[in-house]
């Protein structure tokens, strides 16, 4: 039986922070699936919103249960939920389509015009149920751990900024290695990178590019653009994953891409970044990949392909594992970058 109330962590108010609270049990429409959290993660929209951050300001709408990747047992279906059923262990694709929009209707459902985020739009999923609609439910294989399950909709992120273009034999660099960049470097080597040189400011963080298989992790406080070029015979790389939003890791992405490269980006910069469009792309024939979260459901099935191949081991990215009510402790190494993957257990 199903209870009636869950604790969940709440955005209560507009502000930093957030409660543990109890509240109801989410109800599933007809064509949804209510979801029992197993393991739930902390995605970094989810440390902008417990900051209270200007996007989340304007986008988020107090009070929220928030959160979004996770991955849990079906409790119940609705009669009109397809392809899914009760005791299915599932993760999901966060971004709910309308499915009625050109870009739905044209394949491009991961650009909906009119898209809905679990955690973002809607009640998310750090609690200890969380519903969603039945096609946004993701089958997981029943001995896949849950906290490997719950950060496939990250790696889904890193899957498709590293793969929208060749990767194999290809030389990479992968601009700043907060967890998606950390899965990017682990993702191009599962590809069959030739090397992958990984920057970021933080030590702790450069350890772990090492461990999921950088070819070299560079600090980029030093001319990391200079130890590129040189490593790469002053030709530059071949492919480029901007993963940081930072203004000059994106002005070194152009010049570290070799001249008919191709230049991925996943970072969201705070403000404007002005672009030498003659010099830095048009020049130098680089392709510009804007990605924006995962090709529904294409991105889904190679990440299990990958994760099956035996290829590409996650694991070493999932650093701390806190139980729900230790959220501020998640959050505060978010804060302080001293963190892979955090998995909370309601």
């Amino acid at each position: 039986m199903t209870p009636k109330k869950m604790k969940a962590l709440v955005k209560v108010r507009p502000g930093p922070g957030a409660e543990l609270a109890e509240v109801d049990v989410p109800a599933a429409g007809p064509a949804d699936v209510l979801v029992k959290v197993r393991a739930c993660s902390i995605c970094g929209t989810d440390y902008h919103i417990y900051s209270w951050d200007q996007w989340s300001a304007g986008r988020v709408k107090p009070p929220l249960v928030f959160g979004h990747e996770f991955s849990g047992e079906v409790v119940t279906a609705g009669p009109a939920a397809k392809g899914v059923k009760v005791g299915d262990f599932v993760s999901a694709e966060t971004h709910i389509a309308c499915g009625t929009c050109f870009l739905c209707r044209t394949g491009q459902a991961h650009v909906c015009q009119n898209v809905a985020i679990i955690g973002v739009d809607r009640p998310g999923a750090f609690a200890e149920y969380v519903a969603i609609p039945a096609e946004n439910a993701w089958q997981n294989p029943s001995d896949m751990s849950p906290e490997v399950a719950s950060i496939q909709e990250p790696l889904g992120n890193a899957v498709h900024t590293t793969l929208s273009g060749d990767v194999a034999g290809r030389t990479v660099a992968v601009l700043g290695c907060g967890p998606i960049g950390l899965m990017a470097v682990a993702v191009a080597r599962a590809a069959g990178a030739a090397a992958v040189y990984a920057t970021d400011v933080s030590p702790y963080r450069l350890d772990l590019a090492r461990a999921v298989g950088a070819t070299r992790a560079i600090d980029a406080r030093g001319d990391a653009q200079a130890e590129i070029i040189n490593a790469t015979s002053g030709l530059g790389v071949d492919v480029v994953l901007e993963m940081s939003g930072s203004p000059l890791a994106l002005k070194q992405a152009w010049r570290l891409a070799r001249f008919g490269g191709r230049v991925s980006i996943l970072g969201i910069p705070s403000r404007p970044v002005e672009v030498d469009l003659a010099n830095d792309i048009v020049f130098r024939g680089l392709t510009v990949h804007g990605i924006t979260g995962r090709r529904m459901y294409d991105t889904w099935h190679q990440v299990r392909g990958l994760l099956s191949s035996g290829r590409l081991d996650v694991t070493p990215l999932i650093t701390h594992r806190l139980r729900l009510e230790d959220f501020e402790a998640g959050m505060t190494l978010m804060a302080a970058g001293q963190c892979g993957k955090i998995v909370m257990y309601p």
